[in-house]
């Protein structure tokens, strides 16, 4: 699968990948911290100032067609 972190992007298989994602989840409380779609994903750094912005931002990339990956539990 193809990984966008930045702006380079990796090829990488589905285990590297899922740990990468357990290290990018610790690193946004409160955001979107990836985006996935069939064999692509994008490492982000979304935070977010409110449940509702978190809300809107997670609708957008859902209606882009992607899984989004996001932490919220803090606000």
């Amino acid at each position: 699968m193809k990984v966008k972190v930045g702006t380079r992007t990796y090829r990488m298989n589905r285990s590297e990948y899922e740990g990468l994602l357990k290290v990018a989840k610790e690193q946004v409380p409160v955001g979107v911290y990836a985006v996935e779609k069939k064999d692509y994903a994008e490492l982000r750094n979304d935070t977010c100032e409110s449940k509702s912005k978190l809300k809107e931002v997670i609708r957008t990339f859902k209606a882009q067609g992607f899984k989004v990956y996001a932490n919220g539990k803090r606000i």
